[in-house]
């Protein structure tokens, strides 16, 4: 008996795959993203613009023309280093803190702990900067005078700290006092990204280094930290940028004044304070004068996100990841 032969399988004719809608989807979605960084560099260059043109008058005016009555850069060099000062006094205390709390959330705390802290970590960004202001200027500046008192008597036969921690304000609304509110406030903005950066360590790199002998903690140097180093720098530099402009915060517990060398005592002020105090009052000259301060500190930002993403470029090319 002859046996019955297979029946030939027959393939269903090929169909031509119609990709012009995912070609039309790539490219509208490629001119959207286009026309979106050029209105953002196009928003740029009209506020640096504006600022350019309405800051001219009182640049080059006269000093008898100014409210100051000296010159615009001899007005704006306090407030300016004023800025800095505080600014920098705010990054200095947040960074540790920020980045220890950040790897304890990651790499030390169980899930039972971990999680509520972040989820106090994120309320606490979430706080309008006015609160912490206020909070500053009536509960915390005077709850610190005790200090500054203590620190000022002890300072005082030092030389070179006795100009730094001289008379002690008896009201609390120092530069200090700004600067460590200045640092509760970009803290949480630090402790965020840094968390994001270290949970994202590669695992296999994690247990190759213990595995090795080493310690939690060497792993942590060994791993976290390079593969972490780029996205530091860029959550530093997003506190920074947040201190330099933050405004009500600031304006709340800072006591106007000439800037001084005394970190404890009455005195010294920063660009955006002096133009919420000044502003809504202003006009001719004085309006002027206060839209040059804030050039400066449009300038003093920039180059800060500059230098900041120099650092990040120079150490593109290394990761832990490679």
């Amino acid at each position: 008996m002859t046996p019955m032969a297979a029946p030939e399988v027959v393939a269903p004719p090929l169909v031509a795959a119609d990709d012009s809608r995912g070609r039309f989807g790539d490219s509208f979605f490629r001119t959207l993203t286009l026309a979106a960084g050029i209105l953002i560099f196009g928003i740029l260059a009209l506020v640096s613009l504006y600022l350019i043109i309405e800051s001219l008058a009182a640049i080059t005016a006269s000093p008898d023309k100014l409210s100051s009555g000296q010159p615009f850069w001899a007005y704006v060099a306090p407030i300016a280093l004023g800025t800095l000062m505080c600014a920098t006094i705010a990054i200095v205390l947040s960074t540790p803190v920020s980045i220890a709390v950040a790897l304890f959330i990651s790499h030390y705390a169980p899930a039972r702990v971990s999680k509520p802290v972040g989820y106090v970590i994120d309320i606490l960004a979430a706080i309008p900067s006015v609160v912490f202001g206020a909070w500053g200027m009536t509960t915390f500046g005077p709850g610190l005078v005790p200090f500054y008192t203590w620190l000022s008597q002890v300072c005082a036969p030092i030389p070179g700290l006795n100009q730094v921690f001289g008379t002690a304000s008896t009201t609390g609304r120092t530069l200090l006092t700004a600067s460590i509110v200045l640092a509760i406030m970009i803290l949480p903005i630090i402790t965020s990204q840094c968390r994001e950066i270290f949970i994202q360590t590669p695992r296999l790199h994690e247990e190759a280094a213990l595995a090795l002998g080493s310690t939690k903690w060497d792993m942590i140097k060994a791993t976290v930290f390079p593969f972490a180093r780029n996205g530091i720098v860029s959550a530093v530099m997003l506190g920074l940028g947040r201190a330099l402009g933050e405004t009500m915060a600031v304006t709340l517990v800072l006591a106007p004044g000439i800037l001084t060398a005394n970190l404890i005592g009455v005195g010294n002020m920063t660009i955006p304070a002096e133009i919420a105090l000044n502003y809504p009052e202003a006009f001719g000259m004085r309006q002027s004068e206060l839209i040059a301060a804030g050039l400066i500190l449009f300038v003093i930002t920039l180059g800060v996100n500059m230098i900041a993403r120099w650092i990040v470029s120079r150490y593109a090319e290394f990761s832990g990841a490679n």
